[in-house]
């Protein structure tokens, strides 16, 4: 009996070590499984409708406001060369998210290998970064356009842009490279599924049975000194704009310049209130918010945005329109 005793305790043990070993490789060998919007489960059909019209709305908006810019000569300035930076980067943040999100909603593909999940967590970020970065870029701007418009293009020559370019893409990367390194020195032994529609940051971390405080912490401060930075450059922008338009002697310039820069800082509002929610919500408030309101918000900043762009920067601007109307009539006779 004594040896049967043992015996059991032995195959427990043995049985306990194992499942323990399949739990602490499971998310790196299988791979992770993304739940959609948790609690909206029996919606995700419908909710993918509007997804997937925001969505190829982003795609053609951005893509045609992408050719008009590349096609028009007459168009290869500053402000219309971080347009179709902002336009790019939009697309690519769209198309980060939304074909593995619809696929989940309507064929129930939530399965993404671990590799597959850093990789999609760090464009995701990456192209945020570059996003907001891009959108300081329109700001600085328009404020040397509209304070110092006799200077602009001494201050915003071909070689300034270009560094400005290479300054944000090297910016997003050294910001968001690290939290690949962040997240796989983490110990996995618990559940692969993230509660989520795509990989983020903190969904991956919440999966490790280890300390995951450095990569709260490293989060927020890339986020704040990054983004948050921006928005106070942006701000400071905008407030030289405004007191430099309400100086201006033409009623009809004041308000064409306010409609302009009221347009803009609804996009921007647009595009950083959801991301900034998503993450201190995903950090801080995960009692205090229903989990399904910061992750419907977390997908609406990646498609929102980048489907009102092309509307607010480019049906709006008259050089635009023209640029279409040119390109579009060329593509007509061209065809004829």
């Amino acid at each position: 009996m004594t040896q049967v005793r043992a015996l059991q305790k032995i195959m427990a043990f043995l049985s306990a070590n194992s499942i323990d070993a399949v739990n602490n490789s499971d998310t790196r060998t299988t791979g992770c499984f993304l739940s959609g919007i948790p609690g909206l489960e029996h919606l995700h059909i419908w909710l993918s409708i509007p997804f997937c019209a925001m969505y190829i709305a982003a795609l053609a908006g951005n893509g045609i406001l992408i050719c008009i810019i590349i096609s028009q000569p007459s168009l290869h300035e500053p402000m219309y060369i971080f347009l179709s930076m902002l336009a790019s980067a939009d697309v690519l943040l769209s198309t980060s998210t939304m074909p593995k999100t619809l696929a989940n909603f309507w064929f129930g593909s939530s399965h993404i290998s671990f590799d597959g999940c850093l990789t999609q967590m760090f464009f995701i970020h990456f192209l945020f970064v570059a996003d907001s970065a891009v959108l300081l870029s329109m700001a600085f701007d328009r404020y040397v356009a509209i304070c110092s418009p006799l200077r602009y293009a001494m201050i915003l020559t071909r070689k300034v842009i270009g560094k400005i370019i290479i300054a944000t893409l090297t910016r997003s990367f050294i910001i968001m490279f690290p939290s690949i390194f962040l997240l796989k020195r983490l110990h996995y032994c618990r559940v692969n599924i993230i509660a989520h529609t795509f990989c983020e940051h903190m969904g991956i971390a919440r999966l490790s049975c280890s300390d995951f405080s450095i990569n709260v912490w490293y989060g927020l401060a890339a986020a704040l000194l990054s983004t948050g930075l921006d928005i106070i450059l942006i701000a400071v922008s905008y407030i030289h704009i405004l007191q430099a338009v309400f100086h201006l002697s033409s009623q009809e310039a004041q308000s064409k310049a306010l409609s302009t820069c009221g347009s803009h800082v609804c996009v921007i509002l647009l595009f950083y209130i959801p991301a900034f929610f998503s993450v201190f919500a995903y950090r801080f408030g995960g009692k205090h918010f229903p989990r399904y309101v910061h992750i419907l918000l977390a997908n609406l900043y990646v498609v929102i945005p980048p489907m009102l762009n092309p509307i607010i920067y480019g049906v709006r601007t008259k050089q635009i329109l023209e640029g279409g109307r040119h390109m579009f009539s060329n593509f007509i006779i061209k065809f004829k």
